[in-house]
């Protein structure tokens, strides 16, 4: 038998893959292209809720650009470690991982430690008319698919800090970091609507 090859066997194939080698690859840009839809059915019901209500944000002031712009900027710096980490993941780089994950983790904390303050300077609230409504909405939106990412990013850092690193642990790594990319793109309209569109249009 040892001259025969049994069909379908598939023992010389690799046990994981990246990109779109990846199953699980796959279903994270199927849930991005989901998610993507319903951030830009916000956006859009923003934009036609500024058409309906003249002018736009009336009897509030405009969000807080401090805090708002405090976090673009760190959520944008966030971007290169994060770009990084794909990097060595990608070369399997256990060291340099798990030191980005971490790194990632703390990233995500600072980040939401801003938002809080970000929702205490909006100016509206969530239930006082259309404008509140749909600031809160956006801000909600993004919250939690930050919120989701941390949580990932946290137990994949606690999982390489506890078990043995294989293939499969490098790929969800690099998988973890095309959703913060996600993440962070998403952000940029909604900043510009929340946070300057008041100040242009008001």
């Amino acid at each position: 038998m040892s001259g025969y090859r049994i069909v379908g066997d598939v023992s010389p194939l690799a046990d994981h893959g990246f990109g779109s080698r990846s199953l699980m690859w796959w279903g994270v840009v199927g849930f991005i292209m989901i998610e993507g839809a319903a951030f830009l059915l916000g956006c859009a019901a923003y934009v036609f809720l500024i058409g309906h209500t003249q002018p736009w944000g009336a009897g509030h002031l405009p969000p807080s650009l401090l805090w708002g712009s405090a976090f673009t900027g760190l959520l944008l710096l966030s971007d290169a470690p994060n770009a990084w980490l794909s990097r060595r993941a990608h070369a399997m780089d256990e060291r340099v991982t798990r030191t980005g994950l971490v790194v990632m983790s703390v990233a995500g904390v600072l980040l939401l430690a801003v938002r809080a303050f970000e929702f205490t300077a909006l100016n509206a609230k969530w239930d006082q008319d259309a404008y509140g409504s749909i600031v809160w909405a956006l801000m909600l939106m993004h919250t939690v698919h930050l919120i989701t990412d941390l949580a990932d990013t946290m137990l994949l850092a606690i999982f390489v800090h506890t078990h043995e690193m294989d293939g499969g642990r490098y790929s969800d790594v690099t998988d973890n970091c095309l959703y913060w990319h996600f993440v962070v793109i998403t952000w940029l309209p909604i900043y510009a609507l929340v946070y300057w569109s008041p100040r242009v249009l008001g």
